[in-house]
């Protein structure tokens, strides 16, 4: 049988490539595929603590049978998310956007009469990070899955908080320092519901969704330690 394999952040400059077609025998599981890989790039292996596997854009057992066409995913430690950015943003709406995220107009899109308060949080480029001056930085995802993940985490937000509205929106490629590299909006007719929400959705998407960051500086660059992705 044959599954498609991907790889992001670290592990796809481990293994030199993005994504290829591999050829597996009946009953094969998620950790076969990666010893497999693993034998032919031991540094990859050393990784294997501290991966996550999905398939068919959902986190998976290692042990988990694997079917002829799924799709695989190997995810290294998250660090976090194609639209346009802003106009494309409306009411509970997540989106991945590679253009300036403008705050303000999804501000305005968002908030009504019915609002005692709206939360907003945004993440900012720094210069800096362990004592590096950082130059840029990039990020790329899983977008599929980052998006769907960034849906799921803005419906638990309504259910657990009853807010009235959200928007969420993460920014992919390269960011100066100084751009926000993600958005959380959220309205609500109370104040404690709408920080809460805030909170976590700005904390569960840094460790659930499939977002890597790499940070560029005057001796090279490297990609960002993160949180190993959950459920």
């Amino acid at each position: 049988m044959q599954v498609r394999v991907l790889f992001f952040g670290r592990l796809k400059d481990i293994v030199g490539k993005t994504e290829e077609s591999a050829e597996l025998s009946e009953g094969a599981r998620v950790e076969d595929l990666f010893a497999r890989y693993g034998r032919s790039f031991p540094e990859l292996a050393q990784f294997r603590s501290s991966v996550v596997a999905s398939v068919n854009q959902e986190f998976a057992e290692w042990r988990a049978p694997l079917s002829s066409g799924d799709e695989v995913a190997f995810l290294p430690p998250v660090s976090g998310g194609g639209t346009s950015a802003g106009a494309a943003v409306g009411e509970n709406q997540c989106a991945l956007v590679r253009n300036r995220i403008d705050t303000a107009e999804i501000f305005e899109k968002l908030k009504a009469p019915p609002d005692g308060a709206v939360v907003v949080f945004e993440g900012i480029v720094r210069n800096h990070s362990g004592g590096r001056t950082t130059l840029y930085l990039e990020y790329e995802a899983y977008e599929a899955m980052a998006l769907a993940k960034m849906c799921e985490i803005g419906e638990r937000m309504r259910e657990k908080f009853s807010i009235r509205r959200f928007a969420m929106v993460h920014r992919l490629g390269r960011l100066e320092i100084g751009e926000t590299s993600v958005l959380i909006v959220v309205c609500s007719a109370h104040r404690a519901a709408a920080f809460d929400a805030c909170r976590f959705g700005i904390d569960t998407l840094k460790s659930t969704v499939p977002i890597w960051k790499k940070e560029f500086f005057r001796d090279g660059a490297a990609w960002a330690e993160g949180e190993i992705p959950s459920a």
